[in-house]
């Protein structure tokens, strides 16, 4: 790595500029106001941004203002002086219509931050689904020296003595209420009890499936991604983190060094190994579109799909978070893919160091929770990436389907990985609440649930509402789902085998938008194939009649993003601000 310690930090240009002697104290007089000192201002020591995504509206990542005091710790004992700032709060559960909406409008927010401020390096703190990636694809626009700090899952969580696991327990919970075998005040002591402790979903939803890979891509100290929030070793790494980043603005190690193509594949490999969410797709595209690094949805199947499920965590396996930590965590992960030569070993890290060095003395300590790589929970758990007469692309999350569902759909003879359904409309999850059990539907369970204006236009922002419960009748028979389809997402946290992040979205013109109940739909995985079974012609017919955008904005953003944003296959970005890079090079004018 070059040294670079005699080259001028961009904070000078602020604090210490003798050029223009008159404007650094205009800069740096206010934070004297707080007890900061001319001669800490204009010592030259890289001045460190801390990205907050924690707060009050944000449990998940609540922790991180804790931590942002080992973080600060850290900057301080290796020369750096810290800087603590806030992000747009971006909670999965509360936010509404969708936290998706807003992730967008953090990372614009956060360039403006790391542009606009005498910044030399940035501690990103994420947690929760959309702070990890809003934080990279800033990282990645601007191209300061960067590293994560993810805040870790909560501690294991029990009801009734086994492990259930956040964020998926709702979705069993809500099928028990179908049942009947749960009331309302049973619903909420279930759900209460999977939250056991500060941190964000024990389970493998997005928000651990995102810090997973933010780890793979080499954005993160080895380790960091499973230790459990409340665990010592999470505020220890914290203050490694703090440490670590004022080397890095020494050595200028920036992201554009560490999120190359070859990062982008470790963590595809990564993400199927783990059985990471259907999420992480649209993030990580959109992470590399930003850092101008060519990736395609079509990448997570060629890259990804053939790679063995190692990890043994719901929904797609039996743990949670705290025994992934336990057993090894993503070094354990990467360490078994090193050993079967799924990686690129030289892949830079924020280390300074490649994947493979920073891994080499990484192992399994928990074979029930992480298995070897030729001892593994599934072969080809990776995404299929599927298309048809409805959509140019959708994602079909192998790792969740069960056999049971299997058995139902995917097992007749001469016809193996393909089924025909009758299929059951709804024009959004209020929709679907107010018919389900409607009996004129006549749902059976052969039937396949579809959801649609759930994208990003549709929406707007594309919500977690494809994994749909089947009506009580059928619950009550022991039927646990259906397939389901739709232009939206569904919960990291499911286990719902769903086809999900349709592209195009029905309310930018894609064929969800014909179909109508009682249609039949041809799914071939196979073939990589979905058809409703109408004629070239009947389809054409059905477009005909389709309405004109009837979309509403109920804000300013809203309408500012619904005008701008792409679709989920390309990662639901901003179009207009793919264009800017390395943004660090600019000079902002002076402010008076």
């Amino acid at each position: 790595m070059s040294d670079h310690t005699s080259k001028r930090l961009r904070s000078e240009l602020w604090l210490n500029d003798h050029m223009e002697s008159g404007e650094p104290t205009l800069y740096f007089d206010r934070f004297a106001n707080f007890g900061m000192t001319r001669g800490e201002l204009q010592s030259s020591r890289p001045v460190i941004g801390i990205a907050q995504s924690g707060g009050d509206l944000v449990p998940c990542n609540r922790i991180h203002m804790t931590l942002a005091q080992r973080v600060k710790d850290g900057v301080r004992d290796a020369g750096g002086i810290a800087f603590e700032f806030p992000l747009h709060p971006l909670q999965e559960t509360c936010r509404r219509p969708t936290a998706a909406l807003d992730r967008n409008l953090a990372y614009l927010g956060l360039v403006e931050v790391l542009c606009g401020y005498p910044l030399d390096g940035v501690v990103l703190t994420t947690g929760c689904d959309k702070t990890t990636p809003a934080c990279l694809m800033a990282a990645a626009t601007v191209n300061l020296p960067a590293i994560v700090l993810s805040g870790g899952p909560m501690i294991d969580s029990y009801f009734q003595g086994k492990l259930a696991g956040s964020g998926m327990v709702l979705w069993e919970a809500r099928r028990m209420v179908a049942a009947g075998e749960l009331d309302e005040n049973g619903l909420l002591d279930l759900v209460c009890a999977a939250v056991p402790s500060a941190g964000h979903c024990n389970s493998m939803g997005t928000a651990l499936s995102m810090n997973s890979l933010a780890e793979a891509l080499g954005m993160s100290l080895p380790g960091c991604a499973a230790i459990p929030a409340p665990y010592a070793e999470r505020a220890q790494i914290a203050y490694e983190t703090g440490r670590r980043i004022v080397d890095m603005v020494r050595e200028d190690l920036t992201p554009n060094k560490i999120l190359t193509r070859e990062a982008f594949e470790n963590a595809i490999v990564v993400n199927s190994a783990i059985g990471g969410s259907t999420n992480c797709p649209p993030h990580l595209v959109a992470i590399a579109r930003h850092m101008g690094v060519p990736l395609d949805v079509r990448d997570w199947e060629r890259i990804g799909y053939e790679v063995p499920l190692l990890l043994n965590v719901q929904p797609a396996g039996k743990y949670l978070g705290e025994g992934f930590h336990r057993a090894g965590g993503v070094p354990a992960i990467i360490a078994e893919l090193l050993k079967a030569g799924k990686l690129h070993r030289d892949a830079l890290t924020v280390t300074g160091s490649s994947i493979a060095e920073n891994n080499a003395c990484a192992k399994i300590l928990d074979t029930n929770v992480i298995h070897p790589y030729d001892q593994p929970l599934k072969q080809k758990a990776g995404f299929l990436v599927v298309s048809g007469n409805l959509f140019d692309s959708a994602l079909v999350k192998t790792s969740v389907i069960s056999e049971e569902f299997r058995r139902r759909f995917l097992s007749t003879p001469g016809s193996e990985e393909c089924f025909v359904s009758r299929v059951i409309v709804f024009d959004g999850p209020e929709d679907y609440r107010r018919r389900i059990n409607d009996p004129s539907l006549a749902v059976d369970e052969s039937c396949m649930l579809v959801m649609r204006g759930a994208g990003p236009l549709g929406y707007p922002g594309s919500a977690e509402v494809v994994n749909m419960t089947p009506p009580d009748y059928l619950v009550k028979r022991g039927v646990r789902l259906l397939p389901c389809m739709g232009d939206g997402r569904q919960s990291g946290t499911s286990d719902s085998p769903s086809i999900l992040n349709a592209s195009p979205e029905s309310a930018a013109g894609g064929n969800l938008a014909i179909l109508r109940t009682g249609d039949q739909v041809r799914v071939d995985l196979a073939n990589r194939r979905v058809d409703v079974l109408l004629s070239d012609e009947e389809i054409a017919e059905r477009r005909k009649g389709l309405a004109q955008d009837g979309l509403k904005h109920e804000s300013p953003w809203q309408e500012l993003y619904r005008s701008n944003v792409g679709q989920l296959e390309t990662g639901a970005c901003l179009e207009f601000a793919i264009g800017y890079r390395d943004l660090r090079q600019v000079v902002p004018r002076h402010s008076h």
